[in-house]
């Protein structure tokens, strides 16, 4: 029997960014408020865990997301940390404005590949958000800051089933000639599989370099991990990751958390990947957040820690 090579396990990147998206997609939809001291307080100290890309908040309407509402004074209160930037989510002129007030050094846009989920989430159809994001990125870009292009339902859409791959290209390389540094491709739902990634990305990488794309997994059917493998397999080198796996998506039902910042380490630590990031500094910052929000997060690493050996 011939082997089968597209079995065969790939070499991965040497070092491997993860962004860390826990304050702002994690605890966006927390039910309860958590206070801005609890968020400052997780956001140092995973930046003092060596995570140098950080989601800190998103300046988005505070009817719709209550938990955000803080994202000024989130930002007002963090030390400037050589190395770290933090990012926010903007939707429009207003929200850019009040981000560079706020000393933000990073914006992330976002639209999807799916119109029936950008109507449901953004209230406008995908050419109209891109349109909307043509002068917002441009004048992002000459103030200097670093703009990053989420594009959501990339394999899976809540209201349409699957997606097609043509709409994800197309709204991919609109987002890189706007100007967007960098995109991250959502599985929004967590509904892709390692095959259907490779095939995404390796149609997106036909056209777009493997640094300017990252990737960000949910873990609703508990595919994230074997997701982000793939992805390194092919060159990836960005991955969003959340501490403790926060994070799920009102518009995407049925979606739970992002991939846990602390199984990504595990993982990717195991595989002599640098990241420049501490696991237990991460583990010990979300056992914090875990005790100031009252109840157990999702994250394996966080609730097992590291393997130890049991005398017999």
């Amino acid at each position: 029997m011939g082997r089968d090579f597209s079995l065969m396990p790939r070499r991965v990147p040497a070092q491997v960014r993860v962004v860390e998206v826990g304050p702002r997609d994690g605890l966006q939809h927390e039910p309860g408020k958590v206070p801005v001291e609890t968020k400052v307080a997780l956001i140092e100290e995973l930046v003092a865990a060596g995570l140098s890309i950080i989601e800190v908040g998103a300046f988005v309407r505070p009817d719709l997301v209550p938990q955000m509402a803080d994202t000024g004074e989130v930002l007002k209160r963090l030390r400037p940390r050589a190395g770290a930037t933090y990012m926010v989510l903007v939707p429009n002129r207003r929200g850019l404005e009040r981000a560079q007030e706020s000393g933000a050094q990073a914006i992330a846009v976002f639209t999807a590949a799916s119109e029936a989920f950008t109507q449901a989430n953004i209230g406008m159809t995908v050419g109209e958000s891109l349109r909307r994001f043509r002068d917002l990125v441009g004048e992002a870009r000459q103030s200097g800051l670093f703009v990053r292009g989420y594009l959501s339902t990339c394999w899976w859409c809540p209201y349409d089933g699957p997606v097609d791959p043509d709409s994800v290209s197309r709204v991919a390389r609109e987002l890189v000639e706007l100007g967007c540094h960098q995109l991250s491709l959502a599985d929004t739902v967590g509904a892709a599989t390692p095959g259907a990634v490779r095939k995404l990305l390796e149609r997106l990488l036909a056209g777009i370099p493997a640094g300017q794309l990252g990737v960000h997994f949910h873990d609703t059917r508990g595919t994230a991990l074997s997701n982000a493998l793939a992805s390194l397999e092919l060159g990836i080198t960005t991955i969003d990751a959340s501490a403790g796996g926060l994070g799920q998506c009102p518009f995407a039902p049925g979606a739970l958390g992002n991939l846990a910042t602390e199984d990504l380490l595990y993982m990717l630590h195991g595989m002599g990947v640098e990241t420049g990031v501490d696991l237990e500094l991460v583990r010990s910052a979300t056992q914090r957040l875990q005790l100031a929000l009252g109840r157990a997060l999702p994250s394996r690493y966080l609730q097992a820690g590291p393997p130890t050996a049991q005398r017999r």
